[in-house]
């Protein structure tokens, strides 16, 4: 049996395949719509908010859990036309299941949108298919956003938005904007008055910082250090220092094919009692996250060739 229900939200249209006949009451009400019952799987849908569908939820008949199946919310996340959103898609750390670390209303949202601005079009298709097997990947528009970039073209980039269609952000990894060249684009959304919406998914700073056993209330990113030695040694003692005076946790990254020769010169110049954690492969199964004094480390540094790493230093006792 089907039944369609379209009330106040035009926009809105509710294909219910249902496996008994359930007796159920559905409100939508000017505040969202609401499912009475302990259903805790089933979002609110508030007014302005897109959502393309919801896989799955239960409802209690006669104390027993009937399924169902699927419940298609038409309401495109892409042609809201009062309120396109920016939405920021964090991306896998890693070779690593989605299911394991974004929520399932990540690949609803993704399924809903035609328009990506990424930071590589061959891996932003790839995870999009990691994400979503049966997607029309040849149907997705992609704007490319990365250091070659010229500045200039990045405000075209949003044009979809003008015209009521909601995009995404993607980064190669973690989460876009967040040391990563989206931050440009978003700047730009909040100055034209778009909504930005930034979903839930791995920063490897947030989760190095949390497994680092340092200082999580106050902490500064630095991004890259110099390249040139006597720079990087300046910038690590300064580091250092604010780490003592300011207790505050420091955290940088390094190239991951430079990154042995990072850790051998923080070791080098930092003071015996400082912590360094070295955070790698963040999320991964072969995640590596360990704290010790720079004394401690000396001739135990793991292989850090060529995996993503954050380092993060700290004051000793």
């Amino acid at each position: 049996m089907y039944k369609e229900i379209a009330t106040q939200y035009p926009s809105i249209t509710l294909l219910l395949s249902v496996q008994e006949a359930i007796s159920s009451v559905f409100q939508i009400a000017e505040d969202g719509l609401h499912i009475p019952g302990p259903s805790t799987a089933v979002p609110q849908l508030l007014p302005g908010e897109s959502l393309l569908f919801l896989s799955r939820f239960y409802l209690v008949k006669k104390g027993l859990f009937w399924p169902i199946l699927p419940i298609f919310v038409r309401k495109w996340v892409a042609t809201d036309m009062k309120n396109p959103i920016l939405y920021l898609i964090p991306v896998t750390l890693g070779d690593t299941p989605v299911e394991r670390v974004l929520p399932s209303f990540n690949t609803t949202v993704i399924s809903g949108l035609k328009y990506f601005i990424v930071e590589n079009i061959r891996s932003a298709r790839r995870f999009l298919k990691k994400c979503n097997p049966e997607i029309e990947i040849d149907a997705i528009i992609f704007y490319e956003l990365n250091q070659h970039t010229d500045t200039k073209e990045i405000a075209s980039y949003l044009t979809p938005m003008k015209t009521g269609e909601s995009m995404g952000v993607i980064s190669e990894a973690g989460c876009p904007a967040v040391a990563d060249p989206g931050a440009d684009v978003v700047a730009l959304a909040q100055q034209e008055g778009y909504k930005v919406v930034p979903l839930v998914g791995p920063s490897s700073i947030l989760m190095a910082v949390m497994a680092s056993g340092f200082n999580g209330q106050s902490f500064a990113f630095q991004g890259y250090l110099p390249i040139e030695a006597n720079e990087r040694a300046k910038k690590l003692k300064q580091l250092e220092s604010r780490a003592y005076n300011e207790d505050q946790t420091q955290l940088f990254i390094e190239t991951p094919y430079r990154n042995q020769k990072m850790a051998e010169e923080i070791l080098l110049h930092c003071k015996p009692q400082t912590r360094l954690c070295i955070a790698m492969n963040i999320s991964c199964d072969d995640e590596y996250i360990v704290t010790r004094s720079v004394k401690a480390w000396k001739g135990k540094l793991p292989d850090m060739h060529k995996k993503p790493t954050v380092f993060l230093i700290y004051k000793g006792s």
